[in-house]
């Protein structure tokens, strides 16, 4: 089975718990589905960088899985017609990612930022 990382942004007045049952529900559809749940991450309230409708903050959820196109595509359903989603993203991934994902590393941590020839170049030339 295809690998699908869907990140969805729920309303930033939802608490913690009901953010949490709304994650729960939609792994239950993967997993219900005939789908496996690999990672499920919650990058917290977070910074718009655009009002959605008059919102300028929404509580992050990512959700890694290992499903049928079938399942996938009734997540997608359900979240579009639940209220209290207000943008969701699936998109299908060759391999399961390693560790966190780059929104829940530390900057010291993010390697990719830079090669660390460059951070040497840069040390030389100041």
């Amino acid at each position: 089975m295809p690998y699908y990382e869907t990140v969805f942004m729920a309303r930033p007045d939802m608490t913690e718990s009901q953010v949490k049952e709304l994650t729960e529900n939609m792994s239950n559809v993967i997993t219900n589905n005939g789908g496996k749940i690999h990672k499920i991450e919650n990058w917290g309230l977070r910074k718009l960088a655009y009002k959605i409708n008059k919102s300028a903050r929404a509580h992050y959820v990512m959700i890694e899985s290992d499903a049928p196109s079938a399942a996938v595509i009734e997540m997608e359903r359900l979240l579009g017609l639940n209220e209290d989603v207000m943008r969701n993203m699936t998109v299908k991934n060759d391999a399961l990612s390693k560790g966190p994902s780059i929104i829940l590393q530390k900057n010291e941590d993010r390697e990719d930022r830079y090669n660390k020839d460059d951070k040497f170049n840069k040390e030389e030339a100041a």
